[in-house]
């Protein structure tokens, strides 16, 4: 009889003893639940937010059939090659960070995550991409839910761990299997995880500037020739000179320097 797990480098999670790390007192994290398959971890986690799900729930899937990234795009990876993953929180009004910090101190905590882990040559790319030699091994996708009165920000990421080179959605992907560094995803998750709640501990501090110091030392795009396409079809050309308080990007097109928030934009290249 052949087992459900017979890609024996593509363990299973174990829910249960990482629930036991990281949902305690006085954390972040208040449950904790990994599902064998869905369609889109976040598109779970918004139905939750309707039901009153409390603010560090987090929701982690095997396998997704239907993942979302921006504007729509679909994503999908092979069982157990990937990290995928939602998590649920609640800020608190009055902010002293905007909203539009959220999603790139995701990609920041990401990144702290493969830095601890000894990888090199990382960074983040605006809007929502981590990146490893240029190329992308995470993406995130952050979105706001508003229900009966109350807010509340859904925040998905895809991380490759597993993933082969032939596996790999686009020539411009990598993942850890391919760059010959093997990694644990339970180990993985752990560290995002409390990566993640430390970025976020930021921001409920009302730390923008120390989270905005520590993005633009890391940024792969501040500095850069880009052209940043929008979703009407009009396309900017420029240098991408700033990322600004409320998590915007600053693109000097030379006439002018314009401000581009990530909700208004459907791709950014680089060097262009």
């Amino acid at each position: 009889m052949s087992s459900r797990y017979d890609d024996l480098d593509r363990p299973p999670l174990n829910a249960a003893a990482v629930r036991r790390v990281l949902v305690t007192p006085g954390s972040l994290w208040t449950q904790l639940e990994v599902v064998q398959q869905t369609k889109s971890t976040n598109e779970d986690m918004r139905r939750l937010a309707k039901v009153n799900a409390p603010s560090g729930s987090v929701l982690i899937a095997e396998e997704q059939t239907a993942g979302r990234g921006r504007l729509g795009r679909t994503w999908t990876a092979p069982a157990r090659s990937s990290l995928t993953m939602s998590v649920l929180l609640r800020p608190q009004a009055p902010l002293a960070t905007p909203l539009g910090w959220i999603p790139l101190l995701a990609a920041l905590a990401v990144d702290d995550a493969l830095r601890r882990a000894e990888l090199g040559g990382t960074g983040v790319k605006w809007p929502n991409d981590v990146m490893v030699n240029e190329r992308k091994i995470a993406g995130i996708l952050s979105e706001r839910v508003d229900h009966d009165g109350s807010l509340a920000v859904v925040v998905g990421m895809g991380i490759n761990v597993g993933m082969r080179a032939s596996e790999l959605p686009t020539p411009e992907a990598t993942s850890l299997d391919v760059l010959g560094q093997p990694l644990d995803r339970e180990v993985l998750l752990k560290s995002v995880l409390r990566c993640l709640a430390t970025r976020y501990e930021q921001f409920g501090n009302g730390e923008g500037d120390a989270l905005r110091h520590t993005y633009l030392e890391r940024s792969t795009t501040v500095g850069q020739q880009v052209r940043v396409e929008l979703p009407d079809g009009e396309a900017i050309r420029g240098v991408a000179v700033d990322v600004d308080e409320s998590g915007a990007l600053l693109v000097d097109e030379g006439s002018g320097v314009r401000v581009v928030a990530a909700a208004d934009v459907s791709h950014v290249r680089a060097n262009l």
